[in-house]
C-alpha cells in the first residue's frame, strides 16, 4: 500500500448526513431504512481517488469480494439499500443507493461493468489488472489468499445525496 490507511469514518457526521437525506426522502428510507458507512479502497489515496470518480466523474459501479463483507461482519447489499461513501479522512461525502446487484466471479465481469466502474481507462483489461492487485493485497492483509473463483458482489449505484450531485 503506497499511502496510509484511510482514517476511521466520522459516525456523527454520517448520522447527520443520513438525517438530512431521510428528511428529504422519507419514502426511500421507509422502504429501506438501513445504511452502511464505508470508504472505497484500502488507503487514503484510493478512497479519495475513487470518491472523486463518483462525485466528479463516471463511477456508477463498484465491486467487492463476498469474503470481504463476511470478514467485516457486514450483510451483502441489496437493491434499494443505501451506503455513505467517505473520503480518506473519514468524512462522509455522498449517499449512494444500490440499483443493481449480482454475484459473479472474476472471469464473469464484462466490459460494460468495467466501464461503469469508471476507473482508469475504463477497459476490462485495466479493471482486471487493478482489481487483481487490489484483491490480492486485501486478502493478504487478512491472512487469506485471493482466487479468480472467489465470489464478487458486482453493484451498480446511483448518487442520491447531496442534492447538488444528484443527476
Amino acid at each position: 500500500m503506497d499511502t496510509p490507511p484511510a482514517a476511521a469514518v466520522d459516525i456523527e457526521a454520517a448520522r447527520a448526513m443520513w438525517a438530512a437525506y431521510a428528511a428529504a426522502h422519507p419514502e426511500r428510507v421507509r422502504a429501506c431504512p438501513e445504511y452502511t458507512v464505508e470508504q472505497f479502497g484500502d488507503s487514503r489515496r484510493l478512497a479519495d481517488e475513487l470518491l472523486k470518480a463518483v462525485t466528479d466523474g463516471p463511477k456508477r459501479a463498484t465491486s467487492e469480494l463476498v469474503t470481504e463483507f463476511r470478514a467485516r461482519g457486514d450483510d451483502l447489499p441489496r437493491v434499494g439499500s443505501h451506503w455513505m461513501a467517505c473520503d480518506g479522512s473519514g468524512s462522509p461525502r455522498v449517499v449512494l443507493r444500490s440499483i443493481e446487484l449480482r454475484i459473479g466471479t472474476f472471469d464473469e465481469v464484462d466490459e460494460r461493468f468495467a466501464y461503469d466502474e469508471g476507473e482508469d481507462d475504463r477497459s476490462l483489461s485495466t479493471w482486471q489488472s487493478e482489481h487483481r492487485s487490489y484483491w490480492q493485497r486485501a486478502c493478504s492483509a487478512r491472512g487469506a489468499e485471493w482466487s479468480e473463483q472467489d465470489e464478487i458482489v458486482l453493484e451498480r449505484f446511483a448518487v442520491v445525496w447531496p442534492p447538488e450531485l444528484v443527476g
